[in-house]
């Protein structure tokens, strides 16, 4: 039985690694270990002493915050894909370029006065070398630790900076900038790299990263895992529900769309597959349910601190706006699992083996402790920080409770470093986005785009609407969620804000989950290739699958840029009831037409009607929910008088299997 948990653990790693090039570090570094266990430790402690303490200035607290980051960066991630296993040391010239890196990035620390003075008397030449190596170091550490395609957009940003007046598109060129003028720009001042997606880094997400960290080592998880089955899993496709379910509970402290899917995924795929799910469905559920977790509430993705400074909103407002989306969403990919359970006849669990939902809240329901903390220090009004660090210390408590999450010296010791490490890639990631940003606000490339946007669009607000998520879909094919955040909220987001007077929450929000769910569009869909990695399935079948399932996300957007009322705007306590109630019939209906079963297998008028009757449940509106509600019902009745036609293909049960 251990053999075969280890071979499992194997599999799982091996796709991980193979999907997400943040796990595609040196494992057997020998003494450089030491230096590494040093870097993070100091890293984390770093932050939880400013958490408490108050941040430094925030060109300072940024500096320690990338420098100490990037020269893990190095030692730890190959120049070369693949070498990640084969290097049992750090060759010299990673030290060199680690230390290299480490120190034009603290030279902002050293010599913090006279870079502030460089600012109106002019930079030197070392500065202006100093900011060409930070500047091209942080580009080969993200090319390292998160992939190539973010850098390759960094890259030729700073080309059209650089050579903008050859451009002969007049909407798109400009004088130009000398690399003695663009590079120190870039990188002394608040404009790049050390722009506000890194100063939210260093002062909130980290924390919550590490927040992160802590709850698995007090094996959250393995609770929300079981607190899953408890609820679901008795019911019909209870094992499918579950996933659902688990993966959202976990999806809200792991923050990573692939990792989640592997995590939860090497669990429940094989139990989804067991149960009489097609593996190309079972990995499209996971997949769907994982990526999901970036927008669920309380703490979602790192791109929602960021959203935060940009609207200049409490972060509680964010919460507030993502809740009714998130709610539908996995609404959503829940009801499609259970249409499908339908169709094919597959049941829930025996009660007799699944855990009992009271004995685990007697047992367990402690550990729900430092979540409720984070909202509610949140809600009350503290700032994001304090309310990590009040999340942080409730989980320690939380893992003294127990002996097996009882944590030793040396086990916290790991923890501090762990917590480093996990935000590697966000750092990276934050740091060349704002080399982006930082181009488009000095070039004005941000109002050219959005004078390219209206004119294509033709001042139409569908076709821009429709542009944008174009935009953010192929941006996110090869740029992590928040990366891809900052350029489409700084490119995209002030058109639709300025050109057509949007809320501004609502189409933040809308580029944030256009975002997101590139993880699970073909042709480059990571999740749902690491979820059929796992079930063994077509891998474009089951990206397809995954779309299916979270077509609320492809369409939730639209809703609430019409009617901001789903993202908290103007919104009282009934009326948010009614909303949530007419939007999850909605759901409801678009599922079904989804999987092409509601209560018999749906004809295509049918399963085109469903859409339709669903679009228009979710469109807040007393008439438009009426004449939605008409439409299902229409339907329902349709199929309640048609006889038998082989909907129901007799009910499978689900083998007897351990939980």
């Amino acid at each position: 039985m251990k053999k075969d948990h280890h071979k499992q653990q194997d599999e799982a790693q091996e796709i991980l690694e193979k999907y997400d090039r943040e796990n595609q570090f040196r494992v057997n570094i020998g003494k450089w270990g030491w230096i590494v266990a040093f870097l993070g430790i100091y890293l984390t402690l770093f932050h939880l002493y400013t958490g408490f303490f108050g941040t430094l200035p925030s060109q300072k607290q940024g500096a320690i915050h990338l420098g100490t980051a990037i020269g893990m960066m190095f030692l730890l991630f190959p120049a070369k894909k693949g070498l990640h296993r084969k290097q049992k040391s750090v060759p010299w010239y990673d030290v060199v370029l680690a230390f290299i890196a480490m120190y034009v990035t603290y030279h902002k620390v050293f010599f913090y006065e006279e870079i502030i003075r460089s600012r109106i008397s002019g930079y030197d030449t070392v500065e202006v070398i100093i900011s060409v190596l930070g500047i091209l170091l942080v580009l080969e550490a993200t090319r390292r630790t998160v992939g190539l395609p973010i850098v390759i957009v960094a890259s030729i940003t700073l080309l059209y900076a650089l050579f903008g007046k050859y451009i002969p598109t007049q909407i798109l060129s400009h004088p130009g900038f000398s690399v003695k003028r663009l590079a120190p720009n870039l990188w002394f001042q608040e404009s790049g790299v050390f722009g506000t997606p890194i100063q939210i880094s260093a002062k909130f997400i980290f924390l919550f990263l590490f927040f992160g960290v802590v709850l698995v080592h007090t094996k959250i998880g393995q609770f929300f895992n079981d607190l899953a089955f408890a609820l679901t899993g008795r019911y019909t496709g209870g094992t499918a529900k579950a996933a659902v379910s688990a993966s959202a509970l976990q999806g809200m402290v792991s923050g990573s769309s692939v990792g989640n899917t592997v995590a939860s995924g090497s669990f429940t795929i094989p139990m989804m597959k067991k149960a009489g799910f097609k593996p190309e469905f079972a990995a499209a559920t996971e997949a769907s349910a994982s990526t999901g977790g970036q927008i669920m509430p309380p703490l979602m993705g790192a791109a929602a601190f960021i959203m935060m400074e940009y609207l200049g909103v409490p972060y509680s407002t964010i919460m507030l706006a993502a809740l009714v989306p998130a709610i539908l969403y996995f609404t959503g990919i829940f009801i499609g699992t259970h249409f499908e359970a339908k169709k094919l006849g597959i049941l829930g669990l025996p009660k007799a083996q699944l855990p009992s939902f009271k004995k685990l809240m007697i047992k367990n329901g402690f550990m729900l402790l430092p979540l409720v903390i984070i909202v509610g220090t949140i809600v009350i009004g503290f700032t994001p920080q304090r309310a990590a660090l009040m999340g942080i210390a409730a989980a320690f408590l939380v893992s003294l409770v127990r002996k097996e999450t009882r944590m030793s010296l040396r086990e916290t010791i790991n923890v501090l470093e762990q917590g480093a490490r996990v935000a590697l890639p966000v750092i990276a990631a934050v740091a060349t986005a704002g080399i982006i940003a930082g181009v488009v606000s000095i070039t004005g490339l941000g109002a050219k785009f959005a004078t390219g946007i209206i004119a294509l669009s033709s001042g139409i607000l569908p076709l821009a609407l429709f542009f944008t998520m174009i935009a953010c879909i192929v941006l996110g094919m090869g740029l992590p969620t928040t990366a891809n955040y900052v350029v489409t909220a700084t490119v995209a987001a002030p058109a639709l804000i300025n050109e057509f007077g949007l809320e501004p929450i609502a189409v933040h929000m809308f580029v944030f989950y256009f975002g997101i769910v590139a993880d699970i569009t073909p042709p480059v869909c990571l999740a749902a290739y690491a979820g059929a990695g796992i079930a063994r399935a077509n891998p474009f079948k089951t990206g397809v699958n995954a779309v299916k399932l979270a077509i609320a996300a492809f369409i939730i957007p639209y809703i609430f840029i019409y009617s901001p009322i789903l993202v908290g705007v103007d919104i009282t306590v009934v009326n948010l009831i009614i909303v949530i109630a007419t939007a999850l019939l909605g759901m409801a209906a678009v599922s079904s037409s989804m999987i092409g079963y509601f209560i018999r297998n749906s004809k295509l008028w049918e399963r085109g009607a469903l859409l339709v009757g669903g679009l228009l449940m979710i469109t807040p509106g007393l008439y438009t929910n009426l004449i939605g509600l008409g439409i299902i019902m229409l339907v329902w009745l349709v199929q309640k008088q048609r006889k038998d036609d082989g909907g129901d293909i007799g009910q499978r049960p689900t083998p007897q299997m351990q939980v």
